[in-house]
Formats: structure tokens, sequence, C-alpha cells
């Protein structure tokens, strides 16, 4: 398998990703401009992330500039469903919020007889969202983790049920809590509990969402609402609240230079999988979805997106690795 950890080193501190080095926070002017070749159509489906719904549909409009007779199908309806789509055939392109779990590999093992191909595309930062009228200045993970679980983990030392045992005061001082968050099935959900829950269990009075857009929409219609999910879902009806790793540590805001040091406490890999058999060449429209996907024009659709971009020396490590020149 390709994993990211051996195109680039990618360290796991405290839940976050130590990516100093390896990820550009604008687009590398370094990047191959992609160039169209002859003979590419036919259809080109993609089953997986809501997280990275938008981002594949913007691809895909991208790459139809280059190939007008391809047609792209996409389905997001959460992380999980990308690695039966991928082994089942039903899709070519699983994109993912989070890495395949063990389990997942090894069904997709045992009906090929080799693992599916982990390519990283994007950087993404998990966001806390409040109201945009919510004046809390900003969180730990250890309080995160007492606002939306039953078990605090973390080791924050007591459950938080008002915005008053946050420093609030005033009308806030009072007020409850409407928690909302994706469902089960997202990598997004299963990010956010084991990295600002401790792998801890959520509260029963979580309001779950399909989508991460519906989960700013409930935070924007609800004075006291507050969920997350990813960065590029932000809008003008919510803030981001600036976050530390623990309590008393430095406060970080959620910045793509922020997410490129490694400070930023919920930064993660977004993942595209695909089918690639070890001693063949890739399928060319996949092929050449995947050059685009690396080039400039391509992570330049990641930044627009509002992700953080990956170099030009991981684009090229992935593609000597997936033998495309």
């Amino acid at each position: 398998m390709l994993k990211c950890k051996h195109a680039f080193a990618a360290i796991a501190v405290a839940g976050s990703l130590a990516l100093s080095a390896h990820v550009a926070a604008d687009v590398d002017p370094n990047l191959p401009d992609y160039n169209r070749v002859s003979g590419i159509s036919g259809n080109l489906s993609s089953i997986g992330s809501d997280t990275l719904n938008n981002l594949m549909t913007l691809w895909a409009e991208e790459f139809n500039k280059f190939y007008p007779n391809v047609n792209v199908q996409i389905q997001g309806a959460g992380s999980s469903t990308a690695p039966p789509a991928l082994t089942e055939g039903t899709a070519v392109l699983a994109p993912m919020s989070r890495g395949m779990r063990q389990s997942e590999i090894r069904e997709f093992e045992e009906r090929f007889g080799y693992p599916p191909t982990e390519l990283p595309v994007a950087v993404d930062m998990l966001a806390v969202y409040v109201n945009r009228d919510n004046p809390i200045e900003s969180l730990s993970l250890p309080q995160v983790d007492a606002i939306f679980s039953a078990t605090r983990r973390c080791g924050f030392p007591q459950d938080v049920t008002r915005w008053g045992q946050l420093g609030l005061t005033g009308d806030w001082q009072n007020r409850d809590f409407a928690l909302y968050s994706r469902n089960a099935v997202s990598g997004t959900y299963g990010f956010f509990k084991d990295n600002a829950m401790c792998g801890g269990d959520f509260k029963s009075s979580i309001n779950e969402q399909p989508g991460s857009s519906s989960v700013v929409q409930g935070v924007t219609e609800s004075i006291n609402g507050i969920g997350y999910s990813g960065i590029g879902y932000r809008t003008s009806g919510v803030r981001v609240v600036p976050l530390a790793a623990t309590e008393g540590s430095e406060v970080f805001e959620a910045t793509a230079e922020n997410a490129a040091s490694g400070d930023y406490p919920l930064s993660r890999y977004l993942f595209v999988y695909i089918n690639k058999h070890p001693n063949r060449p890739l399928d060319p429209m996949v092929r050449e979805f995947v050059k685009m996907m690396y080039s400039k024009q391509g992570q330049e659709v990641v930044n627009r997106d509002g992700f953080v971009t990956l170099p030009a020396v991981l684009g090229a490590r992935i593609m000597g690795e997936l033998g495309i020149e």
C-alpha cells in the first residue's frame, strides 16, 4: 500500500499532525502544470466522504475542462461508504476524511490479494463552530470533550452543560448547549471522537446530522449551538473557536499556517483511495485524474475550497511510487 508515512514523515502528536516542512500554506509554485492527453473518455465514479464532496465536485469540474467526454459521478454520504464501494467495484475513487481501518483493508485484500492504495490529497482542519454572536474566545480540547462527551476521557474535572462554566457571563451564564455532530458513518465523527474526545462516547443529547453543511446550518440557527466539521464549511453565520491542545497551553486559530506547523490540534489528512494492482499500470482515466490532483491546477482547487495544499515534492514522490510519469 502507498501509505502517506512512506511518502513523507507524518508524526501524530497529541492527536494532531506534525506537518511542518511537508505541507504548503499556499499553492506550491513548483507543482507541475497539468496537460491534456488523448484518448481519455468514459465514466468515473467517486463514493465516500461528505467532507471531500465539494472538493471532489470541483476536481471533477476541472477534469471536465480537459476531458469533456468523461462523466464523473460523485456520492458523498460518508467515509464509511468508501471502502465497500472500492472493494465491490462500484467506485473507482474512494475519498475518505480518515484512514481506512484494518478491517476495511482486510476485506479489500481478501477480494484482490493486495491492499488499496492510499493517496493523501489535502490537509483539513476540523473546526469547532459556535454561533457568530457567541463571545467565547477559545476552548481547550479537554473542555470540548466535557461539552460533547459523557465520559470526559480527556481529563476535564466536571461535566460542562452551561456556557457560564466556560467563563461567559450575563445572558450567557445559564444557557445550555445545542450540540451538533456528524453521524457515525462519517470519518469526521470518528476523527472527532478519537482526537477531541480521547476515544470517549458522545452525550445522548447530540443532534446527529447527515452532512457537514447541516452541522454548520444548525449552529447558525441556534444561539446556543456548538458543532464541528471541516474548515471548508465555514460560513458567515458561525465563528471558528481557537483551540488549545491541553488546559493552559497555547491557543491556536484554525489557519493554514497553524495546520502546516502542526500547532492547530485538530489537523488531519484527507485521502482518496484507489485500486492499484502492484504489477500493472493504472487505468488511463484514473491515472490522469490522479495526476491532475497533484498538479498546480488540482492544488489550486484545494486552496480555493478552503483546505491546505500539499507540496510539489510530495506529489512527485507519489507519482513515482505509482509509476506515473
